[in-house]
């Protein structure tokens, strides 16, 4: 097959990526998260969604539920998008972090998850109520470290806050001998609650500033910002513009900040941070033909309209531009000959070369969420995965196929129906 194969130079193609992080206080899911998700925006093409969340309800009978069962934001998101045709490709939890990774079905074949790890940096450092999750992967052949965090609290404990990000960085080490450490992976999504705070301003001219969106008045004091006039490998995480007004603290169930005794001042405390190994550290809106690997921001938002929590989520949208280094599937599945629900389904596969092969290795056979209204065919579609056990994620699927309803009755000689065995 190799041979019969020309080769061809991988052509350059764009992922689109949502990043979407919030501290949800312990709250359940909204009834509808179609702006969170941009579901509504007809200029996005989504490839893969990224979802933090923060302070998941992480009690003791709600833990127990969700070891038994899909947690109740997991199953929301997946409900949602599957049937956008997404499949969820990882996750990872820590008490109240949840990292969650979806892609488009066509994606998985050039997905390869190398691992997930959880970094406590709460009570003694031992505790996972703060710290980090991460999610290690091939994408493509490029090596992507997503990271999700929750790092200390109030304004006086920013060179705390420091540590717990240097330490979640330098926990970040990975058994196999071939995997690079995490400053050499090509790119790095860190995001989640950091809990930086505006510094030496006052509440009043915080809010004022907000109330008449000035927000620039207001960058020089982010403590985030600082420190990264002053730490070298912290400059190199790249961060849009703050063009959205801070998202926390508010009053739970309105847009109102805080009113309690407390009156805490707002600050820019859920942040998307990003670091490329091979992009030069220039202007990040405009592409550069000749990258092989090259990130573009679209979009960096809060979403006002969410009220559930003290925190508003923020999303990120990135266009990330390749150039494959994995450009055809490891295995190639075909289902042989016409498909109905009356005989077995033939398959016939083919293996790379460089495959390794396992005795639990399997193939599934799972249906295709698909809008009847779109097409004018009734039957159902399906697709033919082939999960690698070596390598513990999918690396072939089928193109999408029909399988024939089955046929109850046949008839008879007489043209009178006869119930068929």
């Amino acid at each position: 097959m190799e041979a019969m194969s020309p080769r061809t130079e991988p052509r350059c193609r764009t992922l689109s990526i949502h990043v979407v992080t919030w501290n949800v206080a312990s709250a359940a899911p909204p009834p509808d998260l179609s702006d969170l998700l941009q579901l509504n925006n007809l200029n996005l093409n989504l490839d893969i969604y990224v979802i933090g969340l923060q302070e998941l309800n992480c009690g003791i009978m709600s833990l127990l539920s969700d070891t038994a069962f899909e947690d109740p934001w997991s199953s929301y998101f997946m409900d949602v998008l599957s049937p956008l045709s997404f499949v969820k490709v990882s996750s990872v939890r820590m008490q109240g972090l949840l990292l969650l990774i979806f892609a488009k079905y066509q994606h998985l074949p050039f997905i390869q998850v190398l691992s997930t790890k959880s970094t406590p940096t709460g009570l003694f450092g031992y505790w996972g109520n703060k710290g980090g999750v991460n999610i290690f992967l091939k994408l493509y052949g490029y090596y992507v470290s997503i990271i999700n965090c929750h790092l200390p609290p109030h304004m006086a404990n920013n060179d705390q806050r420091l540590e717990h990000f240097d330490r979640i960085l330098e926990m970040q080490n990975f058994e196999a001998q071939d995997t690079p450490n995490i400053l050499d992976h090509d790119l790095i999504l860190w995001f989640g609650d950091m809990n930086f705070r505006i510094e030496d301003f006052g509440l009043h001219f915080v809010r004022e500033s907000i109330k008449n969106q000035r927000y620039s008045d207001l960058w020089e004091k982010d403590q985030l910002s600082i420190a990264k006039r002053h730490d070298p490998l912290l400059r190199e995480f790249q961060e849009g513009s703050l063009l959205f007004p801070p998202t926390y603290k508010f009053d739970k169930n309105s847009n109102n900040y805080d009113t309690s005794e407390k009156k805490r001042k707002p600050a820019w405390t859920d942040r998307v941070l990003w670091r490329l190994k091979r992009q030069s550290q220039t202007d990040f809106h405009t592409p550069a033909l000749s990258a092989p690997f090259a990130l573009f921001l679209r979009s960096y938002i809060s979403h006002m309209v969410y009220t559930i929590s003290d925190h508003k989520p923020v999303t990120c949208t990135f266009d990330l531009e390749l150039k494959p280094l994995v450009s055809a599937p490891l295995i190639t599945l075909l289902p042989e000959g016409p498909c109905t629900m009356e005989s077995d389904l033939l398959i016939s596969y083919c293996l790379a070369a460089d495959f390794l092969s396992s005795p639990w290795d399997w193939i599934g056979l799972y249906k295709v969420y698909i809008d009847i209204s779109d097409i004018p065919e009734t039957e159902d579609q399906f697709l033919l995965f082939y999960y690698s056990n070596n390598l513990q994620s999918v690396v072939g699927i089928s193109k999408p196929f029909k399988i024939q309803p089955f046929s109850f009755l046949e008839e008879d000689p007489l043209d009178e129906a006869q119930p068929q065995i």
